[in-house]
């Protein structure tokens, strides 16, 4: 797939710094890293030829030289053409808009024929662009951080989990998807060069202690159970097992994909064996995926919420090793899923990593209906309107008021990280017997952020939280044209903190 990128740094960087300094940094100084893993790991968007990968021909960034001079080398080093977009207007307004559009639409009329236009901005001004390039059947994706139009998400054909772009493509960990309801432990995030390099250190030691070669899928099932912050959904980044060991230096084992093992050759002998006949491997495979389907259903419909696609991912790993390594000839998990007969069971990929759900049971399940609100229940429908028009977490009053009462408690005794900071709210909730999810947290977390709340300077207080919220909502409710009046506002305060 021939591709062209185009950067909205100044868009990109603020919005990122507002709700992480080091993955803004990380984001400005090393383009390298977060363009290998846009071209080799995520995912093409709908309606692609699967079998072709990703090669990004055009690399724009455009950036305003007054105030990020000191990032062009970066980028530079990692083939951007740069465009300086200095401010054009007293108030600081830079051209950068108008000059990706220009570019974009160049492109369409170029001898070459680019199949994928990418744009990093969350700017709704690029919509009429992405509508544009609908009609002319090329493919759209987008990273837009923070809260993106719902007219702009439309309008693309992929929108990049901007945390699952901050925790793969910039290796610092980010949120990770909410587990089902029942209890589990809850793993430290951790770069992914470590996840990497702990897993090369686990092969290593688990060869050396085998008598004899090791299964690939054995070895890949053992692995995901094994280390730190290793998930089967996405195996740190590379998308597939096979993937992740072919970048590891594990001289002078063998791998050999053939036989599907991993051996020591002044240890090990290879003892292939023969490959059973198509129509043998057909059935088996056959009966394979009939049998994970059924996992899915199962755990699914007995979850009393969705259920994240990482921890599928490691149940089917866990029972069915031989799909560890490139599940079931798909490359990745997410393909795998796509193609995976679940029945009524829908799958969302733009939470998190991805989600599964029973649309027919978990509506009652859920709650937040009228019994959930006790004597708030008039403020469930204003409620529910923004949370139609704008995505915000439908939660009753008890909860989002004890996720605030939860990060205030939190801050004050540990300093502020968006990522730690989410799973120690997200764990003081549930102790607290509160319904609500990682993906609730983040998604208030970065309202607030955003809102203009600096944490850690003497105004971390429940009420202060309410209120930066809050405004994070009104202003996105005016993007989709939703006012918030002054009676709405004194509701949303009540909601929020229990006094207007």
């Amino acid at each position: 797939m021939k591709s062209a990128l185009f950067v909205d740094f100044d868009n990109v960087f603020s919005s990122l710094r507002r709700l992480d300094p080091v993955a803004a940094e990380r984001f400005a100084l090393q383009p390298n890293l977060w363009m290998h893993w846009l071209a080799e790991t995520l995912q093409l968007p709908l309606h692609s030829l699967e079998d072709r990968g990703r090669g990004v021909l055009v690399r724009g960034c455009y950036l305003n030289p007054q105030a990020y001079q000191r990032f062009g080398p970066a980028f530079n080093r990692a083939g951007f053409e740069m465009g300086d977009c200095p401010p054009m207007t007293s108030e600081g307004k830079t051209s950068t808009d108008i000059h990706m559009v220009l570019d974009i639409v160049d492109l369409l009329q170029h001898q070459v024929h680019y199949d994928e236009f990418i744009v990093f901005s969350a700017d709704a001004d690029f919509t009429p662009v992405l509508r544009k390039l609908r009609r002319w059947d090329r493919r759209t994706t987008v990273l837009a951080v923070g809260f993106p139009s719902a007219a702009y998400q439309a309008s693309a054909d992929l929108l990049i989990d901007q945390d699952e772009f901050i925790r793969a493509g910039l290796g610092l960990g980010g949120n990770e998807p909410e587990p089902a309801m029942e209890v589990v432990s809850a793993q430290v995030s951790r770069p992914t060069a470590d996840v990497v390099r702990e897993v090369g250190e686990f092969v290593r030691r688990l060869v050396k202690d085998s008598s004899r070669e090791v299964a690939l899928s054995s070895l890949a099932s053992k692995a995901a159970q094994e280390v730190d912050g290793l998930s089967a959904a996405d195996w740190a980044g590379f998308g597939s097992f096979r993937k992740l060991l072919e970048a590891l230096s594990l001289s002078p084992l063998v791998v050999d994909w053939d036989t599907g093992t991993i051996r020591d050759p002044a240890r090990h002998s290879s003892s292939a064996q023969p490959k059973p006949s198509q129509s043998d491997e057909a059935a088996s495979m056959k009966t394979l995926l009939n049998d994970v389907s059924a996992l899915v259903q199962e755990e699914v419909q007995k979850a009393e919420r969705p259920v994240s696609c990482a921890r599928l991912a490691q149940l089917i790993v866990a029972k069915h090793q031989r799909l560890a390594t490139d599940w079931g000839g798909k490359g990745s998990f997410r393909k795998f899923m796509d193609a995976l007969d679940v029945g009524r069971l829908k799958i969302e990929w733009a939470n998190g990593g991805g989600i599964v759900s029973d649309p027919l049971v978990l509506p009652a399940q859920q709650g937040n209906t009228a019994h959930d609100w006790g004597n708030a229940q008039h403020l469930l429908p204003l409620i529910q309107q923004i949370h139609t028009a704008t995505g915000m977490p439908l939660m009753s009053p008890s909860e989002i008021q004890g996720l605030f009462d939860a990060l205030a408690t939190d801050v004050a005794q540990t300093p502020f990280g968006l990522s730690d900071t989410g799973k120690r709210v997200r764990d003081r909730c549930k102790e607290a017997g509160l319904g609500v999810s990682r993906a609730d947290v983040s998604y208030v977390l970065k309202g607030i952020l955003l809102a203009g709340h600096d944490f850690g300077k003497g105004n971390d207080e429940k009420a202060a939280f309410a209120r930066s919220f809050i405004e994070s909502m009104r202003v996105i409710c005016a993007r989709e044209q939703f006012e918030i009046d002054e009676i709405m506002m004194r509701a949303l305060l009540e909601w929020a903190s229990g006094s207007a």
